[in-house]
C-alpha cells in the first residue's frame, strides 16, 4: 500500500518526503485556506518537491466549471490529478476529463455504489473517507473492503485511496483491508513512526554504551 500525505503545508510535505516513504500528497480547499496562501502557487511549491500524483480539488458545483478548472490546474504539471467531488455534475465532469487524459481523484466516496459510478466514469482514484463514516457510527474499514472486492470481482483498474485518516490503526486496518493507498495527515505519519518499546530500547542501548565506551 502506498502513502501519500494529506497537507498543503510545504513544510509538512518536505519533512515527509524526506523519510523517503511519501507516493503523493492529496490536499483540499480547506488544507489550502488554512495555510493562508495562493492556491496554484501552492500546487506548483508542492510539485517542485514530490514526484507522484499531486491531488488539487476544483470548487465550482457544475460540470462545465469543473472541466474549465481542471483543464487550467492540469497545466501546471503531468502529475497533477484533478478531486472531483462524487455527485451527478462531478460524474459528467470526470467523463469527459477522460477523454482528456486527465485523472481524476473523485472523492467524498461513502458508499460502495458511489465508487463504483466513479470507476465506471473513468475516475482514476477514489476516495473513501473512512474516518467521517466512523464518525457516523458507520465503519468506515467494511467501505474498503466492500470496494476492494467490487472493484477485484470486474478488474477496475480505479486506485482506492483511504482518506480522512484519524490514527495509526485506520492505516494498518486499510491495508489489511486491501487500500492501493492511504492519504495521512503529517502527524499521523509522525506517529506511526513512534512505539514507546522503540523508545525505551534506543534509551537503554545509550544508557549500555555509556557504561562500557570509558573502558
Amino acid at each position: 500500500m502506498l502513502l501519500f500525505i494529506d497537507s498543503a503545508n510545504i513544510q509538512e510535505i518536505r519533512e515527509a518526503h524526506a523519510l523517503g516513504v511519501i507516493s503523493g500528497v492529496t490536499t483540499n480547499p480547506s488544507l489550502i485556506a488554512k495555510e493562508g496562501r495562493n492556491f496554484q502557487q501552492v500546487v506548483k511549491e508542492i510539485v517542485s518537491l514530490v514526484d507522484g500524483p499531486i491531488s488539487a480539488e476544483v470548487v465550482s458545483l457544475e460540470s462545465g466549471g469543473m472541466v474549465e478548472e481542471a483543464r487550467e490546474l492540469a497545466k501546471i504539471h503531468p502529475n497533477i490529478v484533478i478531486k472531483i467531488p462524487i455527485t451527478p455534475e462531478g460524474l459528467k465532469a470526470t467523463h469527459i476529463l477522460r477523454h482528456d487524459n486527465i485523472k481524476v481523484n473523485m472523492t467524498l466516496i461513502f458508499s460502495t455504489n458511489q465508487a463504483l459510478l466513479a470507476a465506471r466514469a473513468g475516475a482514476a482514484f477514489v476516495s473513501p473517507f473512512v474516518g467521517r463514516l466512523d464518525d457516523v457510527s458507520h465503519d468506515g474499514m467494511h467501505l474498503i473492503e466492500e470496494m476492494v472486492a467490487v472493484f477485484k470481482n470486474y478488474y477496475l483498474s480505479t486506485k482506492i485511496i483511504a482518506a480522512s485518516i484519524r490514527h495509526p490503526i485506520h492505516v494498518s486496518q486499510a491495508a489489511l483491508a486491501g487500500a492501493d493507498i492511504a492519504t495521512v495527515p503529517f502527524k499521523v505519519l509522525m506517529q506511526m513512526v513512534k512505539h514507546p518499546l522503540t523508545d525505551a530500547g534506543i534509551a537503554k542501548f545509550l544508557a549500555d554504551w555509556e557504561s562500557v565506551k570509558n573502558k
